[in-house]
C-alpha cells in the first residue's frame, strides 16, 4: 500500500531522540562453585600454617588381667603451610566521565569496582583449582598460593605421563575419557583415606559425561523424583551422595575433575576485599579493588582428582 506523498517520514528527521536501553546486559558467568562450596578462614601471616593428624590403623585389642600398661610411642602432628596471594583489579576514571549522563550507570566508578569485584572472585577460582605451587615470593615476583591439583597427592589418578610430585609440581599426561570405573575409584581412595567427598567438580564436556553414565551400579539422585535423568545434580555412590556441579572456570576446560571433601578446605583472608584510593595525578578517580588470601587444604588425602581428561 502506498503511502501519501509528501509524509514526513522518521527517515527524514532529524530530530529523533537515541533509543538506548538503560541497563547494560553481561553473559559473562560469575559463578565461583568451589569457592562458594568451602569454609573461610583468617590468615594473621604471609606464610599461614596449620596442622593434620591422623588416627593409628584399626587393630585387635586385648591384654589380659592385670596386665602392666605398656608405654605407647606417640607420633606428631603434621604442620603443612600455604602463601598468601596477593589480586588486584585498578580502575581508573576521568572526571568527566564520572559526571556526564550515562545509560545503565550512575557512578562509573562504582560500576567498575563492581565489575572488577567479579572478575577477581573468577580470578581466584582460577587461581584455587588449578595446578600451581606454592611460592614465598620475594621483593621482585608476587607470593603464590598452592592450589587444589597440586595439593592433590594421595588420591590423584593421571593419563599416561601424567604424575604430582610430593610438593606439589603438576606435570599434565595424556588425555583419555572420564569413565565411571576412573570416578568410582577416586571415590574409594578417599574414602579408605578417612575422606567423605560430597561435590565433584567438571568442566561442561566432562557434566555432560557423566550425566552419560548408564551402568547398572549407577545410581542418579535428583530431589524431586530419585529417576535416572539428562542433567545430574547428585551422584550416589557406595560412599556417599556427591554432588556434580560444572565449573566454566576449571584450567584448560576442566581437563582434570576435582572430587572434593568441602570440610576438609578453606578460603583464609589476610586482606579481605577492600577498595583503596590510589594516588590523584590528574584529571581522574584512581582506585584499586584487593584481597589477599590463601588456599587451605586441612587434609588433601580427604579429596581427590582424576586429572588428564579429554575436555571436546
Amino acid at each position: 500500500m502506498a503511502i501519501y506523498t509528501n509524509s514526513y517520514e522518521t527517515f527524514d528527521s532529524n530530530d529523533k531522540r537515541e533509543d538506548l536501553a538503560n541497563v547494560i546486559y553481561n553473559i559473562s558467568p560469575t559463578e565461583t562453585p568451589f569457592m562458594s562450596s568451602i569454609g573461610t578462614g583468617t590468615a594473621n601471616g604471609t606464610k599461614h600454617e596449620w596442622q593434620t593428624d591422623s588416627l593409628a590403623a584399626a587393630a585387635a585389642n586385648l591384654v589380659i588381667e592385670g596386665d602392666d600398661s605398656p608405654n605407647r610411642a606417640l607420633v606428631a602432628t603434621t604442620r603443612l603451610l600455604n602463601h598468601t596471594q596477593i589480586s588486584t583489579k585498578p580502575v581508573v576514571v576521568t572526571g568527566t566521565q564520572e559526571v556526564v549522563s550515562k545509560a545503565g550507570v550512575t557512578s562509573e566508578m562504582a560500576y567498575q569496582i563492581a565489575k572488577a569485584g567479579k572478575e577477581i572472585k573468577r580470578d581466584m577460582e582460577l587461581d584455587m583449582t588449578g595446578k600451581q605451587e606454592a611460592a614465598a615470593g620475594s621483593s621482585g615476583t608476587g607470593r603464590a598460593s598452592r592450589a587444589f591439583e597440586s595439593w592433590i597427592t594421595t588420591n590423584e589418578l593421571h593419563g599416561s605421563g601424567g604424575s604430582t610430585s610430593g610438593a606439589g609440581a603438576v606435570t599434565d599426561g595424556t588425555q583419555r575419557v572420564l569413565t565411571e570405573t576412573l570416578l568410582k575409584s577416586n571415590l574409594k581412595k578417599c574414602y579408605d583415606e578417612g575422606g567423605n567427598p560430597d561435590l565433584l567438580l567438571v568442566g561442561s564436556f566432562n557434566k555432560q559425561k557423566v550425566s552419560g553414565f548408564t551402568g547398572n551400579s549407577t545410581r542418579m539422585d535428583m530431589a524431586e523424583d530419585r529417576s535416572l535423568v539428562a542433567t545430574i545434580d547428585v551422584y550416589v555412590s557406595d560412599f556417599g551422595e556427591v554432588r556434580v556441579v560444572s565449573d566454566r572456570i576449571l584450567r584448560s576446560s576442566g581437563r582434570t575433575a576435582l572430587v572434593c571433601d568441602t570440610e576438609m578446605w578453606a578460603t583464609a583472608f589476610l586482606r579481605p576485599f577492600q577498595v583503596q584510593d590510589l594516588a590523584k595525578t590528574g584529571d581522574a578517580e584512581k582506585k584499586q579493588l584487593l584481597v589477599e588470601y590463601t588456599l587451605v587444604s586441612k587434609n588433601e588425602a580427604a579429596s581427590g582428582k582424576i586429572a588428564d581428561l579429554t575436555t571436546s
